[in-house]
This record gives structure tokens, sequence and C-alpha cells, in this order.
């Protein structure tokens, strides 16, 4: 049995015992998140995409970890104009361990 579910503006195909990152939430590790937006679940022989039914679909997951991603550089460059700017970015993220999904 999988879902599809969508936090951070991403989508997510999920079962159960799947440990998965996520961009930052604000929950303490240890916790436990309900993931409330599910767009489609799978059991093995039916698939279900009714919003209705949907609705009472929960899938729940333990927070790990609290971390920052690697670091990615940004580098913009024009030739022959001399502008060249560099720039790094580490995302926030959330490790979970997906525990339910009914």
């Amino acid at each position: 049995m999988y879902a599809i579910v969508k936090t951070g503006g991403k989508q997510y195909k999920v079962a159960e015992g799947d440990i998965i990152d996520i961009e930052k939430l604000e929950v303490e590790e240890g916790a436990t998140v309900t993931f409330d937006e599910v767009l489609f679940v799978n059991d093995g022989t039916q698939a279900v995409t009714d919003p209705e039914a949907l609705a009472k679909v929960c899938v729940e997951g333990e927070v790990l970890k609290q971390y920052r991603d690697k670091k990615v550089i940004v580098y913009k460059f024009r030739r022959r104009k001399r502008y060249e700017r560099k720039r790094g970015h580490r995302q926030y993220l959330t490790k979970v361990r997906i525990t339910k999904v009914a």
C-alpha cells in the first residue's frame, strides 16, 4: 500500500516504513506529523483518487531529524561584461519516517 502526499509544494510517494527528506517542518524531533493533503492511494488492488474518499485517508510520520542539506553553489555569469556572482545555499530539511498509511 502506498500513497502520494503533498507537502512543501512537492509531491512524495510514500509507504509504511519509508524515510523521506522534506522541506523543514516546525516540529521537534520525535514528534508525530500528520499529512492531510493526500492526492492518491493504492492498496495493491484498487486505486483511490476520489477527493471525498481521500479526505478520510491519513498518513502519519515520525520526525527523526532536523538538518541542513549539502551546499549548492549558485553562480551567475555574463560573458564580456565583467559580471559574476557566486553564492552558496543550504536548504533546511526534515527527515521523516512514515509510520501509518490508513
